[in-house]
């Protein structure tokens, strides 16, 4: 990777004052690290989007007394084996779950695997996290 590189950006004085607010709201402890996260998440769209190898994690929560749901769960994980990395099972309360699969592959195959999921009965909720597996992103 090659040293930084400074440039400039202009922006409306309304714009800025949103922009200043949100980074810091978000925790960036500079503009120029603030503008980079963007620009990151940009591209990990773009390598979502392009068919590339990617990463991510589905998280789900599911009322544990589904009778056959904690079975459909796991074979839908092994049906897609060839993109699931891990899986962990935590316990929110005496009748909710919560899983995370994280998975690696081609970005099609993560979003057939989530549809599969959402079509099962019994969940309250799923959640895919999209992110890079770091090849592609500096």
């Amino acid at each position: 990777m090659s040293g930084a590189v400074r440039f400039s950006v202009s922006l409306g004085g309304d714009l800025l004052k949103h922009f200043d607010g949100m980074w810091k709201g978000e925790g960036h402890p500079t503009r120029s690290e603030a503008i980079q996260s963007m620009i990151r998440q940009s591209l990990v769209q773009k390598e979502w989007q392009s068919g590339k190898e990617v990463a991510g994690a589905i998280v789900i929560v599911y009322d544990h007394h589904e009778r056959t749901l904690a079975s459909e769960l796991v074979d839908a994980q092994h049906d897609f084996e060839r993109i699931v990395v891990a899986a962990q099972h935590a316990h929110l309360d005496h009748d909710n779950c919560l899983e995370s699969i994280i998975v690696k592959g081609k970005a099609a195959d993560v979003e057939q695997l989530v549809k599969k999921l959402k079509s099962l009965k019994g969940l309250k909720h799923v959640s895919l996290m999209m992110t890079t597996t770091g090849k592609e992103v500096q």
